[in-house]
This record gives structure tokens, C-alpha cells and sequence, in this order.
């Protein structure tokens, strides 16, 4: 059974400069241009489910602005709720892949979507939603986003948040960000982190999916990502975990809002915990096998046919890259 209204996804949406071929940005040779940002990503993800979904933001009345209206649309998602602000620009990253890892620099203060506050909830674009999709950036990008999350959360629509923690947004540094995102993640429906997200955030301590539900005891609904190992969904009480299978990695970013897109959509299907952390880890592995943060979901009977497989078949699998 198909849940009615569609997820909407609010924040901020950044034109990328990614090396291509994928390597440290100070080797490039060329840059290729890309679309990047956490709720559009999974928006994205989330129309290529074919589940209805808005994505609602503010972009520069720039050419980059127009570049990631016409990318985020042409993907299917609903971006009648996005406003085009004429005296703020359109927020910029670059990622620089290394050998140990992706470190991306900003380009985003006084952005367009810095201004966006609370009066977005009040908008027709959130209407009839049957979920509000948000996550821990918006809450870093500037007082007024602050307040756009806090009242979300405050508000009549279920709330789904995925912590999404940014070091580099956090001018307070971590003591900041771990008591502001434990408060917003405790008080949303269902909550989306990573195990070493939570441990860099609120300890060491914390060294397995039961460790981070009994810090976040509050959300009905808990993820728990543990990296290319497997993923926890906890309903309550009731605890359910899937292996994530082996992905040719080409490039890490974006695959935390893929999860997310993937898990949600099954939930806004009706199904039940293993589905929807299958469907996450499969939609996770259609972004880390690309260098940008949007990638090809494996085709539909496919896709059908990696769900419905055994146990022993799931743990088996393997997703090499396009």
C-alpha cells in the first residue's frame, strides 16, 4: 500500500566542481560540474523510486542557480516550492578526493538558502506532506534555518532528520554541534546517523547501533548506518539489521542521503524493516559507484529480483561500479 502525500524535502542545493577523473583537487586537470546538496540528493533518489516528492529551497537568480533547478526537476522532483532570490547567490563546494577520504571546501556563506526561516513551513509546497524531510546542515547554515528546523519539529508533520554532521559548518565546533543535533535528532520521527557519525559527535562510548538507541531513546523510528558493514533500523524497541553488500566504491559523498531516499521510500510503501534497509543500502550503492552524488538505480526487475533474494544470496552480493 502506497502512503498518500509526498515526502518534502527541505535545504539548500550547491552547484559541485568535482575532479574528473576522480582525484586530488590539486592534481586536476578539469573539473566537471555537478549538483550537491543533502535533501536534494535525496529527493532525487526518492523521484527515481517513482515516489512523489517536492524539494523546497531558496537558489542566486545565477546561472548556477538555474543549473541546479533544471537538474534537481529534471529528476522528476517537484520544485514549485524553490524561490529564486535575486540578491543572494547560489551556494558553491568543491570536493577534493584524497587516499584517505573526500574533504570538500564551501563556498556558501550569505547563500540564497541561508535565509530561508520558518515561514517555509507556512508555504504551499509542504501541504499534505506525509513526511518533511530534514537534516543537520540546515541547522548549521544560520540562525534563520535553526528556526526553520526547531519549528519543524515543534510542528503537527512527522519529521524525518538525518544528523548529516559537517564539521566545517559548525563555528561553535563539536560541543556545538552534539548538543544542538542530539536535541533536533531526539525530537524527529525517524532519525537517520551513521555509528561513526554519533561516536565523532557524543563519544567513543558509543560502539554499537544499541549504544546510539539509548542515547536517542526519543525518534519511533532509528537508523543506524555502520559504514560498508550493515545498517540497524530500530521500530521502538523492535530492532532489525541488514549487511550492506560490497560496493566498488568510486566516491563516498552523497551516500548517507541515498540511504535515506531508499529506506523512506519503503516506508511510504508500507514495507516492512528488512525491505526498507535493502532498498537503502542498494540506492546507497547507485552513489557511492559514481563520482557525482547522483547515480543509476539498478534497473526495476533487477532491483525487485536483489530484494526479494534470500539471505545467503543477499550476503553474497556484489555492485561493481558503472
Amino acid at each position: 500500500m502506497t502512503a498518500a502525500g509526498p515526502i518534502v524535502c527541505v535545504g539548500e542545493t550547491m552547484v559541485a566542481l568535482v575532479p574528473e577523473p576522480v582525484g586530488p583537487l590539486a592534481a586536476a586537470g578539469a573539473l566537471a560540474v555537478a549538483v550537491a546538496g543533502a535533501e536534494s540528493n535525496t529527493a532525487m533518489f526518492l523521484a527515481d523510486h517513482g515516489v512523489p516528492v517536492r524539494w523546497v529551497s531558496a537558489l542566486g537568480d545565477d546561472p548556477f542557480g538555474a543549473r541546479v533547478l533544471a537538474e534537481v526537476g529534471g529528476c522528476g522532483v517537484d520544485v514549485s516550492g524553490v524561490r529564486t532570490d535575486p540578491t543572494r547567490p547560489t551556494g558553491l563546494l568543491v570536493k577534493d578526493p584524497g587516499a584517505g577520504g573526500t574533504s570538500v571546501r564551501y563556498y556558501r556563506a550569505g547563500s540564497a538558502a541561508s535565509a530561508l526561516g520558518p515561514e517555509v513551513l507556512a508555504g504551499p509546497a509542504v501541504d499534505g506532506a506525509w513526511l518533511l524531510h530534514l537534516t543537520g546542515v540546515t541547522a548549521a547554515l544560520s540562525p534563520s534555518c535553526r528556526a526553520l528546523v526547531e519549528q519543524a519539529l515543534d510542528g503537527p508533520l512527522r519529521v524525518g532528520f538525518d544528523v548529516n554532521y559537517r564539521p566545517a559548518l559548525w563555528p561553535g565546533g563539536r560541543q556545538e554541534a552534539a548538543g544542538v543535533l542530539r536535541d533536533l535528532a531526539g525530537r524527529a520521527d525517524v532519525v537517520f546517523v551513521g555509528l561513526d557519525e554519533a561516536q565523532a559527535l557524543w563519544g567513543e562510548q558509543l560502539t554499537d547501533p544499541a549504544a546510539v538507541r539509548a542515547l536517542l531513546p526519543g525518534p519511533r523510528t532509528l537508523v543506524v548506518k555502520d559504514g560498508p558493514r550493515a545498517a540497524t533500523a530500530y521500530d521502538g524497541d523492535t530492532a532489525c539489521t541488514v549487511p550492506a553488500p560490497a560496493v566498488d566504491v568510486v566516491e563516498p559523498v552523497g551516500a548517507g542521503d541515498a540511504f535515506a531516499a531508499g529506506f523512506l521510500a519503503a516506508l511510504h510503501r508500507g514495507e516492512g524493516a528488512v525491505r526498507a534497509l535493502r532498498l537503502g543500502h542498494l540506492t546507497a550503492g547507485a552513489a557511492l559507484r559514481v563520482a557525482a552524488d547522483h547515480g543509476p538505480l539498478p534497473a526495476p526487475g533487477v532491483l525487485a529480483g536483489l530484494l526479494a533474494a534470500d539471505d545467503a544470496g543477499w550476503k553474497a552480493l556484489s555492485l561493481p561500479a558503472t
